[in-house]
């Protein structure tokens, strides 16, 4: 009997269709990384108006969340930026919106500068906090709390990361 050789079998569609997909799915999961990384230096020492910055902002701590506060009644993010800064004569902008667009970007974050992020969804930076080492930012969280240390680890604030920004030498 005789036997013609076979060709080759088609691929299935399935594998046909994921053969295709699987560049789109590979440029998704690139495009979902683009946005700015937080990268932190924290080795270095402080210069004196870094470690003053650290110590009045964590004289903040426990301070009541106040929407456009500046005091020590309440305060708000960037009120708490404001407000600690002020304290080494550095003066910044009022909103964390201003602060973003006028203070000097960095691209690695030392003990006493800001952390911008995008948390009202607009693209624009809507909250502010300073770095304070070791993977962690003091700021005013919102109503109804206080200000307080936090996890940059969060996936929430590495998903809201816009920028960081150096005010002080």
């Amino acid at each position: 009997m005789a036997t013609t050789p076979a060709s080759p079998a088609p691929a299935p569609r399935a594998a046909m269709r994921l053969a295709r997909l699987l560049p789109l799915a590979m440029l998704l999961t690139l495009a979902g990384c683009a946005g700015p990384q937080l990268a932190t230096r924290d080795a270095e020492g402080l210069s004196m108006d870094r470690a003053i910055i650290l110590s009045e902002a964590r004289q903040s701590l426990g301070t009541p969340y106040r929407f456009g506060g500046t005091d020590a009644s309440g305060l708000d993010c960037s009120g708490l930026v404001q407000r600690v800064y002020s304290r080494v004569g550095i003066s910044v902008p009022r909103t964390s919106r201003r602060q973003f667009a006028r203070l000097p970007p960095i691209d690695e974050a030392r003990p006493g500068d800001l952390l911008f992020f995008d948390t009202a969804g607009g693209g624009d930076a809507s909250h502010v906090g300073i770095y304070l080492g070791d993977g962690e930012m003091i700021h005013a969280p919102g109503r109804g709390r206080r200000v307080s240390v936090t996890s940059l680890s969060l996936d929430y604030w590495q998903e809201r990361f816009l920028g960081a920004a150096a005010p002080a030498p």
